[in-house]
């Protein structure tokens, strides 16, 4: 159950439906769960929304390495409802469900592709230090580019607070998917 009630169309005042009408006609379609939250915020909510949506959708990473940072960040924070909903995504995106499975579980996970080690490493250092050594910012530059880094870097910092949006306010995982270990 969670800790606050989220909001219904009904319940919301017009600047928290102007941002919930601005998040279902963007590139997501729906309001998630952390934007709902966000809502008792609503400039809070509008403007997160858009940093989402940019760096989920419109960065030069591969839509698979983005999904790849999202899961090392949901497995770090033992976020349930955001691994529900982007391991799926994850799937969709081209990655293989036995490394989806490795990360779910901890198990040391095998790289199809040579990028997809390359963001799992830089991801998982971020996640667990909040930096990289030189060797794994060498490699980022080298497979992903400098811009691509940036962005990486920020999907990392933004999918830690919806991570941390979702716990800290109990919000349940949808159904259907696998929780994490």
């Amino acid at each position: 159950m969670p800790r606050l009630a989220l909001p219904t169309l009904e319940d919301m005042k017009p600047d928290q439906r102007a941002v919930y009408a601005q998040t279902v006609a963007g590139r997501r379609g729906s309001v998630p769960a952390n934007v709902l939250v966000w809502l008792r915020s609503p400039d809070l909510a509008a403007r997160a929304q858009k940093l989402g949506e940019l760096v989920r959708y419109d960065t030069s990473l591969k839509p698979r390495h983005s999904e790849l940072a999202i899961l090392v960040t949901a497995k770090r924070w033992h976020a349930q409802y955001e691994w529900a909903v982007h391991a799926s995504e994850a799937l969709k995106a081209g990655l293989p469900d036995a490394l989806v499975e490795a990360i779910r579980t901890g198990a040391a996970p095998l790289f199809a592709e040579p990028a997809d080690r390359v963001v799992y490493e830089f991801a998982s250092a971020v996640a667990t230090d909040g930096r990289v050594t030189d060797e794994q910012y060498r490699s980022a530059i080298l497979d992903l580019g400098e811009r691509a880094v940036v962005e990486l870097v920020a999907l990392l910092g933004y999918y830690t607070m919806v991570a941390f949006t979702l716990n800290v306010f109990e919000i349940p995982a949808p159904g259907g998917g696998r929780p994490l270990d």
